[in-house]
């Protein structure tokens, strides 16, 4: 950066910060607050992905879950804010945990969320934990309980549950039997829980079943956390929903219940997209993240992660992008100026409270989130800093171009 641009980029910081001051804002505590932010990345969005087309392969992308932990180590050394990566079993399966564990540290990481598989295997044909076959349902509880000792050896306090169990057709099978059968299984996992770890929820409207998904919204995931008890809750996946679902008002009703346990973040235009999160509706990203300072104490707890497939894009450069977002709807966020917004609520002034709102979203923040990297000692524009670093011209030419993907052979 130049010494102009420098001084450029000071005015402008200074500028908001005089102007969030002039609101009552303690900007230092808003800085304070990024400073302390926690973004999961996710093993498998370094990778080659694609749909169910046709899966691009990328120069340099990742081959191996030691190639994941490098890239992700780059991604949380450019911001900072980055500093766990969940894994997903079996692709990220290794013989030896502790040397992983070690690895890990060595690239400023460590081990986040463990991640199930039930959506592979041919067995899982007819379902995983729905499946009508007890051997089956075996296999996939054995499969659980091996991923619940993972999660104990790489000191993770998570483990991340999603599955493509369903059915096509209207008459195929039972609601209420595969609903039991579901809830039995998870009885068993959740059991087998240590007292630190917690048992994330995900639900998805469609696919790969296209009739009926036995965990299809989050009031049925909800539900099944109820049953199980207190170390269970609910993942918000942002592209998991019928369109035009207000996922604010979902983020805040399991706040108040105290069962939101984290997110996936993505954002989605038709159906369950994984595009860059924040880049096709920011404003909800905002909304969601309001909802979430909002609450305060109640999500402290709340685990932040990335849940992405880059197809097109540049592996590290997306992941980077991603993080900036969930930056920035953050940053917005916490600059509500919520004396105000309660004062214009109590005051039925439905377009004040809205303008209150649409002030701090439309406020650039890019100015408070680049002071605050260069507190924290890093370049302000992540982004530029990865360009300039040649970081992936050196994996490319390291890894080449490979057709291994984010997910394992067909069968095991």
């Amino acid at each position: 950066m130049t010494q102009s641009a420098d001084r450029e980029t000071m005015s402008d910081y200074q500028h908001l910060a005089d102007q969030l001051a002039s609101k009552g804002l303690d900007v230092e505590a808003v800085k304070a607050q990024l400073k302390a932010q926690k973004i999961e990345l996710p093993s498998w969005g370094f990778a080659n992905t694609g749909t169910r087309f046709k899966t691009y392969a990328w120069p340099g992308a990742a081959r191996n879950i030691y190639e994941k932990l490098a890239d992700a180590g780059f991604v949380h050394k450019l911001t900072g804010v980055c500093p766990t990566v969940a894994i997903h079993i079996p692709w990220d399966k290794v013989k030896d945990w502790d040397d992983l564990v070690e690895y890990a540290e060595a690239q400023g990481v460590a081990i986040g969320a463990v991640n199930t598989n039930t959506f592979q295997a041919d067995r899982y044909k007819w379902g995983s934990i729905t499946n009508a076959d007890p051997a089956v349902r075996r296999a996939a509880l054995d499969h659980h309980l091996e991923c619940i000792e993972i999660a104990k050896r790489v000191g993770s306090h998570a483990i991340s549950l999603w599955y493509g169990d369903g059915t096509n057709y209207a008459g195929q099978e039972s609601f209420v039997e595969r609903r039991h059968r579901m809830i039995a299984f998870l009885k068993e996992v959740y059991a087998a829980l240590p007292g630190h770890m917690r048992m994330l929820i995900e639900y998805k409207l469609y696919e790969p079943a296209f009739y009926h998904t036995d965990l299809a919204d989050w009031g049925q995931a909800y539900a099944v956390c109820i049953k199980l008890g207190p170390q269970a809750q609910v993942l918000v996946d942002l592209g998991h929903h019928a369109q035009g679902v207000n996922i604010e008002h979902i983020v805040a009703t399991l706040l108040d219940e105290g069962k939101l346990g984290g997110f996936h973040f993505n954002n989605r235009k038709y159906g369950d997209d994984d595009l860059i999160v924040g880049t096709i509706n920011p404003l909800e990203m905002f909304l969601i993240f309001n909802e979430l300072v909002a609450a305060g104490d109640a999500a402290k707890d709340v685990a932040y992660m990335i849940d992405q497939s880059h197809v097109i894009e540049p592996k590290i450069e997306a992941m980077v992008q991603s993080v900036i977002n969930i930056q920035t709807a953050y940053a917005k966020a916490l600059i509500v100026d919520r004396a105000r917004l309660r004062e214009r609520q109590d005051a039925r002034d439905v377009l004040g409270a809205h303008r209150t709102l649409m002030d701090a979203f439309e406020t650039d923040v890019r100015p408070l989130l680049a002071r605050v990297r260069e507190e924290m000692g890093l370049h302000p524009d992540p982004i530029a800093a990865l360009r300039q670093s040649g970081y992936e011209q050196k994996i490319a030419a390291e890894r080449g171009v490979s057709e291994v993907g984010g997910g394992y052979p067909e069968g095991d």
